[in-house]
């Protein structure tokens, strides 16, 4: 163990992270440099996470590296820098000793920097602060390297500053990862106690448990159980974690690795659960991960109702390798069987459709996103807990309704702080705090309802502050609100989906965007469709889509005006009764599109 060292990166969002974890693979010899231009953000492996440039889930690798003449184990796992993969980083830092903090030399330290120190100095790992990017013209080096002084108390000698694109200084980063780093303590002799901090589902080998050992040892042919569980499994394979599963004999403490057994259901392999023999197993688990508080809730159906089951099946194959997810059985008169799904945020939820729809191959349909609310009845005494429109209780006997608000923390250039103020408070926010972090950077604290960053306030941020503004956010405590149910019909008739839980002054704004929004998203039909946003039998908005016409007197050469008169009855009669008959198809992304902010806003 002396010889091994385990450590995660950490980092805000597009600091450079990913590509520090290739030119750290690249100079352990796991890939040729020559492969380098070929193979760009290697533990990025999702093919989501390769269109969109982020990385949404932790992956580790096992690296071996010399330094001088001593071979030493790195244990690499990099992680998410985005706010709503918070729970994936504080995993990662749980199988871990110690965490690189990548700051970027443009940008300096970051709202999630702060936020990702914070948990890793609460995990009690040693943390090597590194500048990325040094390599850029506008890369401020010393800047960057006086706020990691002032704010977050580094010495200036144990500052590493690299550029992973050029590959600059990484042979200095892997020395100081050597050097500082403790190697993992542990005992092989000691009955087994591994940590679960990932599993995935195979097609070939079931369910692979990637595990952290902190004691014991792990073969083909050992009884094992998960503690929660108390079920036997007889280990089939062993292996490390290189760019590909890497079978070996066995695992020792302080090694990082997976397993496969015989394991066939999925619910089996708890992420956060503590993996010990069946005969003579450890005394005590490991403290695992406390569980995580999903915030943003919508319903998710098949577009074909024959594909429910497959549904079922996909979300826990994803419940296994994203334990944030939750979800229940739910059904709606419009679109049939379906789930209600807890997501970590909107971000979380717009990677779970796409993986669902590119991973999976299931169309799905998604209802208006909600956070969750506490409403008093009257003459009760327990407050209800509802996150979706139709539990919202009849007007008439709510006594009081709260909503969740956060503390948001924002870190913006001086120059933008009056843009961010505006949003803020446009988002019904109330100012707790303002400091300046060092000269020309100030950090905003704002007290605000959940519900008003849910819709886009992450891209409006950084549209008003030309993408300098960072945030990061914590849930603070529910406070009494005025809410309302909102309604939208199309053609007279109420969508389930599109219903949403709003704080009523804001009612009429919202109704109107979103049928302002319909009206372009919905084909236009024969006949005439009304779009209306609603509370209760009070309408709040309303757009009409008009429709085709068709020239029924285009055959009409000269003749009498009675016989063109006739036809224009006949086609009056035909759109009546299509007006009655007629279906409207609503396009299936229409949700998302409807709850964007708009590119010029």
């Amino acid at each position: 163990m002396e010889n091994i060292r385990n450590f995660c990166i950490i980092a805000h969002i597009d600091h450079g992270k990913s590509t520090l974890a290739d030119r750290l693979i690249e100079e352990c010899g796991l890939l040729p440099k020559e492969e380098k231009d070929k193979h760009n953000q290697l533990l990025d492996t999702l093919e989501i996470e390769r269109e969109r440039g982020i990385t949404i889930k932790s992956q580790s690798v096992r690296l071996e590296y010399k330094y001088k003449d001593k071979s030493y184990i790195l244990n690499l796992i990099d992680t998410p820098g985005h706010v709503d993969f918070s729970y994936e980083v504080s995993r990662a830092l749980a199988a871990c000793e110690g965490a690189l903090l990548v700051v970027d030399a443009t940008q300096g330290v970051e709202a999630q920097t702060l936020t990702n120190f914070h948990l890793a100095f609460d995990s009690d790992l040693e943390i090597i602060p590194v500048i990325n990017k040094i390599d850029l013209i506008n890369a401020e080096v010393e800047k960057v390297s006086k706020e990691l002084e002032d704010e977050l108390g580094f010495i200036p000698e144990d500052i590493v500053s690299v550029s992973a694109k050029k590959g600059i200084n990484i042979d200095k980063l892997l020395a100081a990862i050597i050097k500082i780093i403790p190697p993992p303590m542990g005992d092989e002799y000691k009955p087994l106690r591994a940590l679960v901090f990932d599993a995935i589902y195979n097609n070939y080998k079931g369910v692979v448990v990637h595990i952290r050992l902190f004691d014991g040892s792990i073969k083909p042919g050992d009884e094992i159980i998960f503690y929660s569980k108390g079920k036997p499994f007889i280990v089939e394979e062993v292996g490390y974690l290189k760019l590909k599963y890497t079978p070996t004999d066995k695992l020792v403490a302080g090694e990082v690795g997976y397993f496969t057994a015989t394991i066939k259901n999925i619910e089996d392999a708890r992420i956060g659960d503590t993996v010990t023999y069946s005969v003579n197993p450890c005394s005590d688990p490991l403290p695992g991960y406390k569980d995580v508080k999903q915030y943003v809730f919508s319903s998710i159906y098949p577009l074909d109702s024959t594909q429910f089951e497959n549904l079922a099946d996909s979300l826990e194959k994803l419940k296994l390798t994203d334990p944030a997810l939750t979800y229940e059985k739910d059904s709606s008169a419009a679109l049939g069987f379906g789930f209600r799904c807890g997501f970590l945020g909107m971000l979380h939820l717009e990677v779970i459709e796409e993986r669902l729809e590119k991973e999976f191959g299931i169309d799905i349909i998604l209802t208006a996103p909600s956070v969750k609310y506490r409403i008093k009845i009257t003459g009760q005494k327990d407050i209800i807990e509802i996150d979706k429109a139709a539990d919202f209780p009849d007007p008439s006997i709510i006594e009081n309704s709260y909503e969740p608000y956060i503390i948001s923390e924002i870190i913006t250039p001086e120059e933008f702080v009056g843009n961010c103020i505006k949003l803020c408070e446009d988002s019904r926010g109330t100012q707790i705090g303002l400091e300046y972090l060092g000269s020309k950077r100030i950090l905003l604290k704002y007290d605000m309802p959940m519900a008003e960053i849910l819709f886009d306030f992450y891209n409006k941020l950084k549209s008003t502050s030309k993408g300098y503004a960072s945030l990061d956010y914590d849930f603070n405590d529910y406070k009494p609100a005025k809410l309302a149910r909102l309604d939208i019909l199309v053609a007279k008739e109420k969508i389930d989906a599109f219903s949403m839980i709003v704080f009523e002054p804001n009612a009429q704004k919202i109704g109107r965007e979103i049928v302002e929004k319909l009206k372009d998203i919905i084909p236009r039909q024969q006949f005439v469709v009304a779009l209306q946003a609603a509370i209760g039998a009070k309408v709040v908005a309303r757009e009409t889509i008009s429709p085709y016409r068709k020239d029924v007197l285009a055959k009409c050469y000269g003749g009498d005006i009675t016989r063109k008169r006739k036809l224009l009855e006949k086609q009056k009669e035909g759109k009546k009764r299509m007006k009655r008959f007629g279906h409207i198809d609503i396009p299936q992304d229409a949700f998302i599109r409807v709850l964007k902010a708009d590119d010029n806003d």
